[in-house]
């Protein structure tokens, strides 16, 4: 019999980036020409993995189907945002699991900052940009927009309900860099100065795997964070832009 603690939950929960997205490339070539805004008409839901992106997802399907059968993710959950459902779809291609979709895993939202670089915004909302600097990273919100700890409180919605939904199964979830890194503050029962500490540390690439695995304790434990190794085996580039407007 099972030494699990009473609460359900997955036995496994893998944290997967969205691909390479067309943000990600707009917003590397804003900063990169020191621009205060991205140069995409698009709207965030919308906007669609780059071609590198694609290739990305594909890599990590390939992998995911030479796992044993008795290892590969038995549900899968992605933010409808175009880049993770897309990225959520092609990795999922050549295993027998259904992709479901739920908003509570969507980007963050950066309100009246969104499509803007921290230049931009530095230079248009000079205040905002001192108030973000007085609260701190996890605190701030943007006006019209989600702080980290916003996301949070959705987050432990998702999984207070879905817990139950999914106990005993390997769980994979595509998503966002934020969602990422504020999921790990949710598993680990993080501090917010450990969390911006993570964060400072290193970034979430592109289609990059996080693993968690239930003890017998019934935690989850993290097994592993940020794993490219399956990109560099197909050769994929390993891309860590960061989400659009992430200094807000």
């Amino acid at each position: 019999m099972s030494d699990r603690g009473p609460g359900p939950g997955p036995a496994v929960v893998w944290l997967v980036r969205h691909g390479e997205s067309m943000g990600n490339v707009a917003d590397a070539q804003a900063h990169k020409a020191g621009a205060g805004r991205l140069q995409l008409d698009i709207r965030d839901p919308d906007v669609p993995l780059s071609d590198t992106g694609r290739g990305q997802a594909e890599a990590l399907g390939r992998h995911l189907a030479t796992l044993p059968e008795d290892q590969r993710p038995t549900a899968v959950l992605s933010s409808p945002f175009a880049r993770a459902l897309t990225t959520a779809q092609l990795a999922t291609a050549g295993l027998d699991v259904r992709v479901r979709t739920d908003e509570r895993l969507r980007e963050r939202d950066f309100g009246a900052f969104d499509g803007m670089t921290g230049a931009g915004i530095r230079e248009q909302y000079p205040e905002e940009a001192r108030r973000r600097d007085l609260l701190g990273k996890f605190y701030y919100r943007p006006p019209g927009g989600e702080s980290w700890a916003d996301v949070a409180l959705r987050l432990r919605s998702l999984l207070a309900t879905e817990a139950l939904r999914h106990d005993c199964e390997r769980l994979m979830i595509v998503a966002h860099q934020a969602v990422i890194m504020v999921l790990r503050y949710i598993f680990e029962e993080l501090t917010e100065q450990e969390l911006m500490e993570v964060d400072r540390e290193e970034q979430v690439a592109n289609a990059s795997l996080t693993r968690y695995e239930m003890d017998q304790a019934g935690v989850l434990r993290l097994a592993e964070f940020n794993a490219v190794d399956h990109l560099v085996a197909e050769d994929e580039d390993v891309t860590e832009e960061p989400d659009v407007a992430q200094q807000a």
